[in-house]
């Protein structure tokens, strides 16, 4: 083929290229319900719905091991599958773990990184079925699929939010982003000065954020015990902007967000403006922070109103108002999806 042919995959982006494999494939099976599109695969098995996910994470790419320890990897690995269930309003029930190895890696490094899937494995309650593992020539490769299952009236896509439904999220954002910088800088120091010693006594929970992020299971449980089923839904791993392009794209609407509606932890905004950023530019675009967007009918208010947990940012509009945020001065401004780009 002649370079005049050639198209790079960076000019696609992660989402073009997805949409141009899955143009593809028509469907062969009646059981396959939704493929590709959403957080997980959604496959018909009769009473209920099975949900499927599979997520990559590579070394250099995804995870840098020389401040990641390996049993927070392995927690992570599992936990950012299960936040792909919950996004679907789902409960996860089964992971497969496969990895690749370099000849670099003890027995001892694999049984860390497999006390981290354990632990997560425990804390949601899912069970590790099978996997597979194999060399790589370099470095170390994670493929995590998770498997599980959503009744049929309670599962949530992105695509049914409805103009006045209430755009929610879940937690506090930003904090992943900026724990990314801190361990970063510290990094930095270490080469430079290997006798320096990592300070990180004032970043706990931000670095928290990075390393161990937890998948908001907790949250689809309370929503089904208040019979709730949120009108869309999607995690937050590429940024809050990115996926509200999502949820909009998908349910072909607009949607305005408020600025000071956005929730974040101090110890995120302090160290944004010690790192010289806009906290809305960490909130906005930094992503793994794993908490969950969501929109639910104006009916669903009253049940929710009070949640310690859940933030209230926005509504949805018409398709012609686009995608806002609203200034604290009451400034609209258009949202630009700028969440990290996997091919740039």
């Amino acid at each position: 083929m002649s370079d005049q042919n050639r198209t790079e995959i960076n000019k696609l982006g992660e989402f073009g290229l997805i949409d141009k494999i899955a143009e593809k494939f028509s469907k062969q099976n009646n059981s396959t319900h939704y493929a590709i599109g959403d957080d997980a695969a959604v496959i018909d098995v009769g009473d209920h719905f099975q949900l499927v996910s599979t997520d990559m994470l590579l070394e250099g790419v995804h995870f840098d091991l020389s401040y990641f320890p390996l049993h927070h990897l392995g927690f992570k690995s599992v936990a950012v599958n299960v936040s792909d269930i919950a996004a679907m309003n789902g409960i996860a029930e089964q992971i497969t773990v496969s990895l690749a190895l370099s000849n670099r890696f003890s027995l001892e490094a694999i049984d860390a990184f497999y006390e981290g899937v354990k632990a997560a494995c425990d804390a949601y309650k899912v069970d590790l079925v099978g996997g597979d593992t194999t060399a790589s020539p370099s470095g170390l490769m994670i493929s995590v699929t998770a498997i599980g299952r959503v009744d049929k009236d309670k599962i949530a896509y992105r695509s049914g939010a409805k103009v006045n439904d209430i755009v929610c999220v879940t937690g506090d954002l930003g904090g992943a982003y900026m724990g990314l910088q801190v361990l970063e800088r510290e990094k930095q120091v270490f080469l430079a000065n290997p006798e320096m010693q990592p300070q990180l006594d004032n970043y706990q929970y931000i670095v928290g954020r990075q390393l161990k992020p937890e998948a908001r299971m907790d949250l689809v449980h309370e929503l089904l015990d208040l019979k709730i089923v949120p009108t869309s839904m999607i995690d937050i791993s590429d940024g809050l902007a990115s996926e509200l392009h999502h949820l909009a794209k998908n349910s072909d609407v607009g949607i305005n967000i408020h600025e000071d509606k956005l929730p974040y932890a101090s110890n995120m905004q302090e160290t944004a403006i010690e790192f010289k950023l806009d906290p809305n530019t960490a909130i906005l675009n930094g992503g793994e922070d794993y908490e969950l967007l969501f929109t639910i009918s104006q009916d669903d208010f009253e049940k929710v109103k009070k949640h310690p947990d859940i933030h209230f940012i926005g509504y949805v509009n018409e398709k012609s108002s686009g995608l806002n945020m609203v200034t604290a001065k009451g400034n609209p401004i258009p949202l630009k999806a700028q969440g990290w780009d996997h091919f740039s």
